[in-house]
């Protein structure tokens, strides 16, 4: 099962990266602000579509973020 708390921090850090708000990202993405703020708290996992509005909101590729994802996974299991 994909962690919801590994999916929001990754999608925190990439909007952090980006120097970006919630509200910048999450109007881009056309979704409400307190729903981004859910998924990236990890009390919310996004459904496919909204993984890809995040992703382009951010301007990264669904691919990219999700590897990010994966890669976030992988260091934990080694940990």
């Amino acid at each position: 099962m994909l962690d919801a708390k590994i999916v929001g921090k990754v999608i925190q850090n990439y909007r952090k990266d980006k120097d970006k708000t919630q509200e910048v990202i999450s109007g881009l993405a056309d979704i409400a602000r307190e729903h981004l703020s859910l998924i990236e708290r990890g009390h919310r996992r996004p459904t496919l579509d909204t993984f890809y509005k995040i992703s382009l909101a951010l301007n990264v590729k669904p691919s990219e973020l999700m590897k990010a994802i994966e890669d976030q996974i992988d260091g934990e299991l080694i940990e």
